[in-house]
């Protein structure tokens, strides 16, 4: 269990590329959508975005995978919109959802009206099981890197043991489980930031009165000199 402190201390700071431009933008996402398959896309687009081009830091690219979980549609398409918002505002955005959604869209629906052919060949379902099986890999690696981010205490590893335990053991409905965690989830995460800027206004206040006494106190011992006989 680890403080917010020490889990930002323990990340060395990353220096961020220069900002892309759209056309980079679009054929990262196109890049991204036509060589990911069977899920474990926002694995993928950490490695690329983060890791490779370092458009990102690692903590902005969290704030926006849990901001498109939340949102509902897509995940990847909410993902897409607000990686590309963040780095190049709502035309960013315009062009990394669509370079998420055409190209894959089009090799789709060749490969649709191709798969007909080939569907009862076992082979055909030999290789999709072990895509689907590298999909889930990326997609575990992915949640396990999401929640050691989160557990900077005992009240976030609570949320996330109860929501996996009401959906996944207890089969309770999705939107009833994120309904009744997510705005307790919220109410912890603004308590503690409402904690960690009152601490760091008053350290800044602290440094700032001994600044001033400091201060203070070589102004009297000028004073001190210029007056002693």
């Amino acid at each position: 269990m680890r403080s917010p402190a020490s889990a930002t201390a323990s990340q060395p700071p990353v220096e961020l590329g220069a900002p892309p431009t759209l056309a980079q933008i679009f054929t990262a996402f196109s890049k991204i959508s036509l060589t990911s398959f069977g899920g474990g896309l926002s694995g993928w687009m950490l490695r690329e975005f983060v890791q490779r081009r370092r458009w990102l830091s690692e903590d902005q690219f969290l704030s926006g995978l849990s901001l498109a979980q939340a949102f509902p549609g897509v995940n990847v398409v909410n993902l897409a919109i607000w990686i590309g918002y963040q780095l190049r505002g709502s035309r960013g955005a315009l062009v990394g959802a669509l370079g998420m959604v055409v190209p894959a869209m089009l090799v789709a629906i060749m490969v649709a009206a191709a798969f007909g052919e080939i569907a009862h060949a076992p082979l055909a379902h030999r290789v999709l099981a072990g895509v689907a099986a590298a999909a889930v890999g990326l997609s575990l690696q992915m949640g396990i890197r999401a929640a050691y981010r989160a557990a900077y205490g005992a009240a976030p590893i609570v949320i996330m043991v109860i929501t996996f335990g009401g959906i996944f053991l207890a089969q309770l409905p999705l939107l009833w489980v994120v309904g009744a965690m997510a705005p307790l989830s919220i109410l912890l995460a603004w308590l503690r930031l409402r904690r960690e800027g009152q601490a760091a206004a008053m350290a800044h206040a602290g440094a700032g009165a001994g600044s001033a006494t400091g201060a203070d106190g070589g102004a009297r011992a000028d004073v001190d000199a210029e007056t002693r006989p």
